[in-house]
């Protein structure tokens, strides 16, 4: 009984994990290409020169020999590419998707899984909404053109090196689709 009140305490003193999954593949797909009517698995198997051209451009290294890429089709169309990558928050995985236009443009990225205990922030749609529009020309440096947050700043920085990555990987790796015949 002498320890009860250290118990009742416990939740207060100390942070609840929040393993959360906030979308699987199709509902990301959704969320970022709401108008699309064909996702087309185009994973990208990269090669070493593939990857370290990948980090000369954005100056993030290219830790995945495969990237789970999609071919976003509009009725016969191509809309983007669809893309789900993984950083690192603190000291879990951050599972997220970016939505490029086909000439290279950030759409819309989404946060599919925070392990994290805190700076889930990363997901709100003012922080995310910084990244539209931004290209691999675009500097994407946290604290100048990316907001930082507090708590969060290990995420923002992951995410944002991420998005920059993947801006590289379509440059190096995702030629555009040869027009329909």
């Amino acid at each position: 009984m002498r320890y009860a009140p250290f118990i009742l305490l416990a939740p207060i003193v100390m942070p609840m994990a929040q393993a959360n999954e906030y979308f699987d593949t199709a509902g990301a797909q959704r969320a970022l290409f709401s108008s699309a009517t064909a996702f087309i698995d185009a994973k990208r198997s990269l090669t070493d020169a593939e990857r370290d051209k990948i980090k000369a451009l954005s100056d993030v290294k290219q830790r995945w020999a495969e990237q789970p890429v999609w071919r976003v089709e509009k009725n016969g169309s191509f809309i983007g590419w669809y893309i789900e990558d993984r950083v690192i928050g603190k000291h879990e995985f951050i599972r997220y998707a970016a939505a490029l236009s086909p000439d290279g443009h950030v759409l819309g990225i989404e946060i599919m899984e925070y392990l994290e205990t805190y700076g889930d922030q990363v997901r709100e749609a003012t922080w995310r909404s910084q990244f539209l529009g931004k290209t691999l020309r675009d500097k994407l440096d946290l604290g100048e053109d990316i907001q930082n947050i507090s708590g969060a700043s290990l995420s923002c920085r992951n995410i944002t090196n991420g998005v920059k990555r993947l801006l590289a990987l379509q440059q190096v790796a995702l030629l555009p689709p040869a027009p329909a015949q």
